[in-house]
């Protein structure tokens, strides 16, 4: 097992590889908006590091990982299918193409490497979550129902704004079917909210400060 440091140290040196080979990638494509989906899928994989180096409960370790991975390689998916596959790239990245050029590629490597050092802190909470011993309960119970509730509103949200979208007579117009009808962004909501599993999760451990970071920021 490692100490927790180390297993930050092992997820930076692990988030900085996968994030230098989509920037490798987004060279050859000259699209960077890959970078969400290295982000959104590292935290999964993160996770999952965390559960398998760092001491703990091990039905706790199984849990976090578990709710983390799977929130993340669907988060990852929507947006590879949804941004990536057989699309232009996203304008934010095609201003700062412009705005960084003659020196873009070098800048979109730091700027890559940024968000491999985001994705390990905003794995703190999942390190909160699992360092501690006390065995699953009734926060635990709670915890896995707001996940519950928050993936089930992103994950429709998100389908419901794609499907949307994939009507061309809504091409220049603002999006309010279903839940984009109650709030204009119904997915960061429950993006926001699913960010609270970890402080249910985390009560008890003795980083459970670590886990008001990711909501907070959110």
């Amino acid at each position: 097992m490692l100490t927790v440091p180390q297993a930050l140290l092992a997820g930076l040196l692990l988030m900085s590889v996968l994030m230098t080979l989509l920037w490798l990638w987004q060279r050859a494509h000259t699209d960077a908006g890959i970078v969400d989906v290295g982000w959104a899928s590292g935290l999964g994989v993160l996770a999952v590091l965390d559960a398998v180096v760092m001491p703990g409960d091990p039905a706790r370790r199984v849990l976090v990982a578990a709710l983390a991975g799977i929130w993340s390689f669907r988060l990852g998916w929507h947006l590879l299918t949804d941004r990536i596959v057989g699309k232009p790239e996203d304008g934010r990245y095609q201003t700062l193409r412009e705005q960084w050029a003659p020196h873009a590629q070098r800048a979109f490597f730091f700027f890559f490497q940024a968000q491999a050092l985001a994705a390990v802190l905003f794995s703190l909470p999942f390190v909160a979550a699992m360092h501690h011993a006390r065995p699953l309960g009734a926060w635990d119970a709670a915890a896995a129902c707001v996940w519950l509730i928050a993936f089930t509103g992103e994950t429709s949200a998100d389908a419901q704004l794609a499907a949307w979208r994939r009507d061309p007579a809504h091409h220049g117009s603002t999006c309010r079917a279903g839940l984009w009808a109650w709030s204009r962004h119904p997915n960061y909501f429950f993006e926001w909210l699913y960010w609270w599993v970890y402080v249910l999760l985390a009560i008890g451990s003795p980083y459970a400060a670590l886990v008001l970071l990711a909501p907070a920021v959110m």
